[in-house]
């Protein structure tokens, strides 16, 4: 037995700078957030390498946030971080009883963590969160990790993981939702299509306003809106001008993230343009939104119920159309995955028990 807190390390690329920080990777913040409400007297600690950019010490929802700050420095202090990570870790190590380390992403964080995982015998998973699965993830060689310390995002992610280097997660734990975050069900939904993202290649958003100018034969009024940022947002801007969609879709920019649920609770659609998705949080917004999804890349080997998956652009178009021409098409809010269950599904990962306070 021991008198030192127990305590569950988090290793992340970015955190959030503080409570009103609500764009920095929503998913996982909310993941964090549920994690320290089921789990009370759990000590959390969150060691964040690159974002903010800045090197502090602060409180998050409870939980306690070390920040290196390396995102915008020189390369050799970005290699410094390590070591300091790794002196940070040690330290830790002393004060409290560490139940285990859970990575974020299949990279350098994961790579750390294993290491000072093996080499003081604790428990350490990585969560495989979307293009880390990918091949050419140098991080998978120096890690040579199993089965058993891998969790996927979706069955999605557990495969192409699987295709790509042989071996094969042996925990899915997908993205969750939080209902609190959600006003009351809006009724009134005057926008056709949404979308929301970052605005790089990945996403395919040049996809998205292509379909809309298809769409718009049919329906010359369809009103569309994408939320995010990114490289890519002057040539967007550049098609929708070339296209003559200046009056069909607005480019929003960055929002918060409550501002973004709250559009698509008074969305029809929400369309995913994305060739490659480990699991949206995004879409399973858009569906406890009440909005049907439409989207290229299936997560779960099981059907998801008012989200369709097509094949191409045709289908897609195809799918959107049916949608629109059809008032009577179902809105009603889905709820497959809560944050909750997620934060106990990983929990338990580490055998954490506390004793009952009376």
């Amino acid at each position: 037995m021991t008198n030192k807190p127990d305590t569950l390390i988090i290793l992340t690329p970015g955190f959030p700078e503080n409570e009103a920080d609500s764009t920095c990777i929503p998913p996982q913040q909310i993941f964090v957030k549920a994690l320290k409400e089921d789990n009370p007297h759990l000590n959390i600690i969150i060691l964040t390498f690159n974002y903010p950019f800045f090197s502090a010490r602060y409180q998050w929802n409870g939980a306690n946030v070390i920040s290196f700050g390396g995102e915008r420095k020189g390369r050799f202090y970005r290699k410094v971080i390590g070591f300091r990570v790794w002196a940070e870790l040690k330290r830790i190590n002393k004060e409290y009883h560490i139940i285990g380390l859970l990575s974020f992403w299949l990279g350098k964080c994961a790579f750390i963590g294993s290491w000072f995982a093996e080499k003081y015998h604790l428990t350490q998973y990585c969560w495989i969160l979307g293009q880390d699965a990918k091949a050419g993830n140098k991080y998978v060689r120096r890690i040579n990790p199993k089965g058993r310390s891998l969790i996927a995002l979706s069955d999605f992610i557990a495969n192409e993981f699987h295709k790509n280097y042989g071996i094969l997660p042996q925990h899915i734990i997908p993205v969750g939702i939080d209902p609190s975050l959600f006003d009351e069900i809006i009724s009134e939904k005057d926008i056709d299509i949404i979308g929301a993202g970052s605005f790089i290649p990945l996403k395919q958003y040049h996809v998205f306003i292509e379909i809309i100018k298809l769409l718009k034969e049919d329906f010359p009024d369809i009103k569309t809106y994408i939320c995010g940022e990114g490289p890519e947002m002057i040539r967007l801007l550049e098609l929708i001008d070339k296209m003559d969609l200046k009056d069909n879709i607005k480019l929003l920019g960055k929002l918060p993230h409550k501002q973004v649920l709250t559009l698509m609770q008074k969305s029809k659609v929400f369309l995913h343009t994305s060739n490659y998705e480990g699991f949206g949080a995004v879409c399973l917004e858009a569906l406890y939104a009440g909005a049907q999804v439409v989207s290229f890349v299936k997560p779960m080997n099981a059907d998801i119920e008012n989200w369709h998956t097509v094949e191409n652009k045709e289908n897609m178009v195809q799918v959107l159309k049916h949608i629109l021409q059809n008032p009577e098409s179902e809105h009603l809010s889905i709820f497959p995955y809560s944050i909750h269950d997620n934060a106990k599904a990983a929990i338990k990962l580490f055998d954490y028990n506390p004793i009952a306070i009376s």
